[in-house]
């Protein structure tokens, strides 16, 4: 076992180009041992491109790999000492679950009983004991995606890749096994690099978020950090049920206590429609050209007579009617400032 202070996964200057177009673009990146790194990201980021290099399924052009302290660049896949978890559970239908979980371990010449005892405790681990006799075909997709990460949890491996295994899943599937699967991490204290590209489960399940774009880290910190103080306007809209308004730091709304010197033309304010408030006194003008009712929220899109649309969460009940003249005002301590040229958080007004 490598030392308590080693990374789990550390990628320094990481460049990866299949078909010859490079998609990551100088990664650095570290998770510590025993946390799960959420990678959250739009298609076509990079996400899985840099998975497939952590396995070894993908060469790098530069850079260095290291998992749990050792330089694993130039090994092959099979010494790494990692698991993939797949969207495709791609387990083998003729196996039985047992069987399957078993697989990896006895192909390298595990003793069989040896294969089956880890591979009962794996599957008890992941709450599918009852299951071991069936067959894939009889299994729901929840049932299939806990043998999926029985297997790769018997292999007992440095770090866990799973590649957005719960997209297939309906949704109330979805946040069941998005539990179970943050409380078996919990408990085996296993490293994990999860992609994906649903914001709402790398915010529940994150220790931490890397939010990659276009084969660049954006920003990586905790849930916290990247929704309370996104460090780019990628961020601050990538993440929200409702993107985040950004508007003209100049006009045409002006927060209230905003420091004159922080609203130049050459940045940006950024405001979540959670905190907008429809009527204020000093408000913007505008009328309701939209009303989105979700439950007990409706978001109300208002068309601001400066010209751009800012949207605000409002209670469904009681709330403003398409065609409604209303005011649009907000706080300046809920209002984030960037630069407009590049999109970089300002700390400092």
């Amino acid at each position: 076992m490598p030392p308590t202070d080693v990374a789990g996964l550390r990628l320094d200057g990481v460049r990866a180009a299949p078909g010859d177009v490079e998609v990551l673009h100088g990664l650095d990146l570290e998770v510590a041992r025993g946390e799960l790194l959420v990678v959250l990201g739009p298609s076509g980021a990079g996400k899985s491109t840099l998975l497939r290099v952590v396995a070894g399924l993908q060469a790098t052009t530069a850079g260095r790999v290291e998992i749990a302290g050792r330089d694993v660049t130039g090994l092959r896949p099979g010494r790494r000492n990692v698991s993939m978890v797949f969207q495709s559970h791609a387990l083998f239908p003729h196996l039985t679950v047992i069987e399957n979980v078993a697989f990896g371990l006895e192909v390298r010449d595990v003793p069989r009983s040896v294969a089956r005892e880890r591979a009962t405790a794996a599957a008890a681990a992941v709450g599918c004991a009852h299951l071991v006799d069936r067959r894939p075909g009889q299994l729901s997709g929840g049932e299939r995606q806990r043998v999926a990460l029985a297997r790769a949890l018997v292999r007992e491996p440095d770090v866990f890749l799973l590649d957005e295994p719960l997209s297939n899943l309906d949704a109330e599937l979805r946040v069941e096994t998005r539990a179970e699967l943050k409380a078996l991490q919990t408990r085996v204290g296993a490293t994990m690099v999860h992609v994906t590209h649903d914001q709402t489960e790398a915010m529940v399940l994150g220790d931490r978020i890397a939010v990659l774009r276009d084969g660049v880290l954006e920003q990586v910190g905790t849930p916290d950090e990247v929704w309370r103080t996104p460090a780019t306007t990628f961020v601050a809209r990538f993440l929200g049920a409702v993107a985040m308004n950004l508007l003209p730091a100049d006009g045409p709304v002006v927060p209230t206590g905003a420091p004159t010197a922080a609203l130049v033309p050459d940045r940006q304010i950024g405001f979540r429609p959670e905190v907008v408030g429809l009527g204020s006194a000093d408000g913007a003008a505008g009328v309701v050209e939209r009303v989105d009712v979700v439950g007990e929220d409706a978001y109300a899109y208002v068309q601001l007579d400066g010209g751009p649309t800012v949207a605000a969460r409002v209670r469904a009940v009681g709330r403003p009617a398409v065609g409604d003249a209303v005011t649009v005002g907000v706080g300046w301590p809920e209002t984030h400032l960037f630069d407009a040229g590049s999109g970089q958080r300002i700390t400092e007004p």
